[in-house]
């Protein structure tokens, strides 16, 4: 009790009193350290968790339980999740975009662990999908959580929350820039001397811990030989839009699938189904077991035996046929198999899925112009570049892809591939679909935050607080008398007119009734169905606030109502939400 007391006092007299920049700084150093810590123990918990349950299991004699670990990860997930956790923690980095705009960027408290432990419970057992999106929740929940424990501003919490982010990436891929960037392109936080300071504290601080803890064992690294030959451009550039292409399906196709497992209204035989669905395909296709981090290590090693090992299709791996047919499958597969994990109550992420396609597809590709073309074409650089050009075009983030890739192969050999690839499947991807597989539904929703600091503060505004609900209502057919007994005692000059039901028939406004408001032979023989005008137009209270700005501006009214259903809820004012607006933007601009 003692040292506690003493370390809240030390809080309180030291670090509070310091100034708000040095604060941020010493507090991004400790949030990358937090999160390094916390990206090692998850990789290493998953590692040994999948050792303990695999270790010493033959192919022959174990094969079925290879099947059965996964869907025993799930329920293990599914229970934790719904008897401890008591709270969707899927989807992290989607969740981090909405706190940062709807929820204040504070993220809750128990994120700082929970994702970790039910993601090790579902990867660890074999599911399909990858460990960096609940490593980056992690890290960010610890910012938000730092970054509240002191008491610091909106603007300060989202830093130490990218700051987060950026450790998490930077300790999981040993990769300091490509968090940085990472933070920049998908939580997309403004470039100004405010944000990159602590971002870079972070980030090689995380980058730093790795090293100590992890060394070079961190997910796989490889050393690139050889020199860049220009003759080859043409072939990236066609890698970089076929990986557009694929980006585009695999993003389709996730939001597809989870939506429909989400109708399954039953959570058990969600799993189930999940289960089936993921088994079957790792009987086929024994590289969907887990991550798959080592089957691209094989094809980067040229072990391609390693990646038919253990399929029923291991016997036929000489012929190219059988080789081609199997890669297509796990090209377009992956993404049945990291859907129904997350689907079916498993915990984890898209990133390694990502990279396991576009390393896949990069090897088969090279493959093909060898045999066809008689091109001698590098199938480790191929990889390497596939990974990095399917990330640009599902993350929507073409610079994280190309100093990812960069950096865990030590060196920047590959710069032009990676730069040419990755911008091709960017462009490709964008110019079907404008959002990243993070992003989309946000956008679709109005809560997207972006770098235009305009769009970004009308995001984070809540339209719905500003609404005005004390204004004095009148029936239709109450008598002017009545009005005015109602406006002596109200200090507003609108006066919506009801039904019995509550149902807005109109508006009294009044300047209009201003001249025979003391006319008291008006006051039987005039009703409010004689004086109420129909508004310009209505704004529900379910629209976003780009329908609300655009209400405005197409009417050229001040003030408009807002229903629910049809029912009167309020009245909405531009100033207001004008008054509001210039607050939030503030809170952007401050440097």
């Amino acid at each position: 009790m003692f040292g506690i007391r003493f370390f809240k006092k030390f809080i309180n007299t030291r670090l509070v009193d310091l100034d708000q920049v040095k604060l941020v700084y010493l507090l991004s150093l400790i949030v990358g350290l937090l999160s390094a810590l916390a990206a090692a123990f998850l990789k290493n918990a998953i590692h040994y968790t999948n050792k303990l349950l695999t270790g010493g299991i033959s192919t022959e004699s174990g094969g079925y339980l290879y099947l059965a670990y996964p869907i025993t990860g799930m329920l293990i997930t599914l229970l934790f999740v719904k008897f401890i956790v008591r709270d969707n923690i899927g989807h992290g980095i989607s969740r981090i975009l909405y706190a940062i705009s709807r929820k204040k960027s504070h993220l809750k408290w128990h994120n700082t662990w929970t994702s970790l432990l039910a993601s090790t419970f579902t990867i660890g057992f074999g599911g399909s999908v990858g460990a960096e999106a609940p490593i980056v929740l992690t890290g960010s929940s610890i910012g938000s959580a730092v970054g509240r424990f002191f008491k610091l501003n909106y603007k300060n919490i989202t830093l130490l929350i990218g700051c987060g982010a950026a450790g998490a990436v930077s300790g999981i891929f040993k990769a300091p820039i490509a968090g940085i960037v990472f933070t920049l392109e998908i939580l997309m936080l403004d470039l100004t001397m405010s944000s990159i300071v602590p971002l870079l504290i972070s980030s090689v601080t995380a980058a730093t811990v790795a090293h100590f803890l992890m060394g070079g064992k961190v997910l796989f690294a490889f050393d690139i030989t050889g020199t860049f030959h220009i003759s080859n451009i043409p072939w990236y550039v066609l890698l970089g839009i076929i990986s557009g292409l694929i980006s585009l399906y695999f993003s389709k196709m996730t939001l597809f699938l989870e939506s429909n497992y989400e109708k399954i209204k039953n959570e058990y035989l969600r799993l189930i189904l999940g289960g089936i669905v993921l088994g079957s395909l790792i009987y086929l296709f024994p590289p969907f077991y887990g991550e798959g981090y080592d089957t691209i290590m094989a094809l980067l090693q040229g072990n391609t035996d390693h990646v038919f090992s253990n399929s029923i299709f291991s016997s036929f791996s000489g012929s190219f046929l059988i080789m081609s047919l199997f890669m297509i499958g796990l090209i377009m597969l992956k993404v049945v198999a990291s859907s129904s994990t997350n689907g079916a109550g498993g915990v984890g992420g898209i990133f390694a899925p990502t990279l396991f396609i576009g390393g896949i597809n990069g090897f088969f590709m090279a493959n093909l112009l060898k045999r066809f073309i008689h091109i001698d074409l590098p199938d480790n650089r191929f990889v390497l570049v596939g990974m990095a050009g399917m990330m640009a075009g599902v993350m929507h983030a073409p610079l994280t892809a190309i100093f990812l890739i960069a950096e865990i192969t030590g060196g920047y050999r590959l710069l032009i591939p990676l730069i040419i690839t990755s911008t091709v499947a960017y462009i490709t991807t964008r110019s079907f679909e404008k959002h990243s597989i993070y992003h989309v539904q946000l956008a679709e929703r109005g809560d997207l935050i972006t770098h235009d600091k305009d769009k970004a503060a009308l995001a984070r505004m809540d339209w719905r607080k500003e609404i005005e609900r004390d204004l004095q209502t009148v029936k239709a057919n109450d008598k002017l008398g009545d009005l005015v007994k109602v406006i002596a005692r109200s200090r507003r000059n609108l006066f919506p007119v009801v039904d019995d039901y509550n149902i807005l028939d109109g508006v009294v406004s009044l300047d209009d009734v201003r001249e025979i408001m003391f006319q008291q032979e008006l006051y039987e023989t005039t009703s409010m169905r004689d004086v109420m005008i129909i508004p310009p137009s209505y704004i529900d209270i379910r629209e976003s606030i780009d329908t609300v700005m655009e209400a405005f501006r197409k009417t050229g009214a001040w003030n408009l109502p807002v229903l629910d259903n049809g029912y009167y809820v309020g009245f909405i004012s531009k100033s207001r939400i004008y008054s509001t607006y210039r607050d939030l933007l503030i809170e952007f601009s401050q440097e």
